[in-house]
């Protein structure tokens, strides 16, 4: 009886096993790899490994580059995330009330969700194109003067995250159109029956019902902001003068371009902390909000 208990006990155990390893071997080897290497100085070159303590967090913490870069980070992060969620929302609403051809609709504005953004960078840089790019020829059309999109420090990262924006809000949108569809409609009947309009319907029924959704989103598109590159090193290289370098660029220029990898590594632990932080953010708040 003993024995018997003792392998029921290993059952979960040996079931979560096979997700376990590479979780192990591909996540947290890496993972408490990088942390060690930020407490080193390494050039990828040499073999030996300096230690240096907290030397790479404390110059990391009193460089003026670093905090530009975070500064442009929570830039990118709240340029990004908000109106990836009020679009998506915006057009789930639409798409909600079955125009004749949404589906074609809901396609065409969930294709750039699943194409490369490496190829949709590519594109976007020709339509930024100074001369002959179609957004200085549209504002042409309109009497404006051309802009430097990708080479004016002022308009650089607004550049970058139209590109981002246009890329996701077709996926929240399709998020947020199964929550909507979700909503009984006997809870919008009883309160257009209590005499609310169409908005107090939205604002006190709709909306409360479907902000798991919204805290899901939030979460993943302010995870995905953190960890956005592909974008940026295809149109603007974190330049013109550093106003599109996010920490993750700043990881990869200090990595591969310095080659100062413990530099890099402290960035690395920086931007996994803020992302765990983040993820226990949304757990406690979900938790809060399952009991009402």
């Amino acid at each position: 009886m003993t024995r018997s208990k003792g392998m029921g006990s290993l059952k979960p155990v040996l079931f979560t096993l096979p997700a376990m390893i590479p979780f192990a071997v591909f996540w947290l080897a890496p993972l408490l790899y990088v942390f060690y290497l930020s407490f080193t100085e390494w050039d990828f070159m040499n073999p030996e490994k300096t230690f240096v303590g907290f030397s790479n967090y404390t110059d990391l913490l009193s460089n003026p580059a670093f905090y530009k870069a975070l500064r442009v980070t929570l830039l990118f992060c709240a340029g990004s995330v908000i109106p990836v969620i009020l679009i998506g929302l915006c057009l789930a609403l639409l798409m909600n009330v079955r125009l004749k051809g949404s589906a074609l609709y809901q396609v065409l504005l969930f294709s750039p969700w699943v194409t490369p953004t490496v190829a949709v960078s590519i594109v976007w840089s020709w339509i930024y194109e100074p001369e002959v790019g179609l957004a200085n020829t549209v504002l042409s059309w309109v009497g404006l003067a051309p802009i430097g999109w990708l080479q004016d420090p002022k308009w650089a990262l607004v550049g970058v995250l139209l590109v981002t924006v246009w890329k996701s809000v077709g996926w929240a949108m399709i998020f947020y159109l199964v929550a909507l569809r979700n909503v009984p409609s006997d809870l919008l009947e009883a309160a257009g029956l209590d005499g609310a309009n169409p908005w107090q319907k939205f604002i006190r029924v709709t909306l409360p019902l479907i902000s798991p959704t919204t805290l899901f989103l939030f979460i993943v598109q302010v995870i995905g902001a953190l960890q956005a590159y592909d974008q940026i090193n295809v149109l603007t290289q974190g330049g013109p003068s550093g106003s599109t370098r996010t920490l993750l660029y700043m990881y990869y220029q200090s990595a591969f371009e310095s080659f100062q990898i413990g530099e890099a590594s402290s960035v690395a632990m920086i931007l996994v902390c803020g992302c765990m932080l983040l993820s226990l953010l949304s757990l406690e708040v979900s938790r809060r909000t399952s009991h009402y």
